[in-house]
């Protein structure tokens, strides 16, 4: 069992996990100004991925920009990891390639203190993707706590490019994002994912 063989009726199962839906956990986020540079790369290309409807092209013009730009927009240290081996415990199904993981670290040639983890729904369902995510949050969590993090908080998101849903993983209960965030709201998209990879401290609120 890896990542990608959970859905999310059995990662609850197997984590002992409660599942909260029925909140906008980020409502009073502030929207961020789309930079330039990358407000240029979705007017071009995010059409182009929408008009071909594959994953692999959604993931490269539409998902990696976005991530791009909030390592640069967010407080440093923040790195951007994609399709990285993350084997973190191969009995509990915790192991496998995560499509996307933003870390509060530095490092760039290997895994460090992970805080969000992003996942391409497959065939466009963001529910088919909720379980895929929450598993690799619970990985997170995990890796953190062997690392010494104090970090018990992670976040995901599934993401179709052009629709994102937010998740976050708080002791024994995964809190599923009421509102879905289209394209066209890109600022508040960037906003969350900035405020996600940022410590308390730095972003109160």
């Amino acid at each position: 069992m890896a990542f990608s063989d959970f859905d999310l009726k059995a990662a609850r199962e197997k984590f002992g996990l409660g599942i909260d839906e029925g909140q906008d956990l980020f409502s009073t986020t502030p929207t961020l100004e789309v930079p330039g540079y990358l407000r240029q790369v979705l007017d071009k290309w995010a059409p182009v991925a929408l008009a071909m409807n594959t994953e692999k092209a959604r993931s490269e013009m539409i998902i990696a920009p976005i991530l791009m730009a909030t390592v640069q927009l967010a407080p440093p240290p923040v790195s951007l990891f994609s399709g990285m081996t993350f084997d973190v415990d191969k009995d509990q199904g915790l192991n496998g390639a995560c499509d996307y993981l933003l870390t509060r670290s530095a490092e760039r040639f290997y895994i460090s203190h992970p805080v969000v983890a992003v996942v391409e729904a497959k065939k466009e369902d963001i529910p088919g993707g909720l379980g895929q995510c929450v598993a690799a949050l619970v990985a997170a969590r995990l890796y953190n706590e062997r690392e010494g993090s104090p970090r018990r908080t992670v976040f995901g998101a599934v993401t179709t490019g052009s629709i994102w849903r937010f998740l976050k993983l708080e002791d024994k209960t995964v809190f599923i994002d009421q509102p879905e965030y289209y394209l066209d709201r890109v600022g508040q998209i960037l906003g969350i994912l900035v405020r996600l990879t940022t410590r308390p401290a730095d972003f109160p609120g």
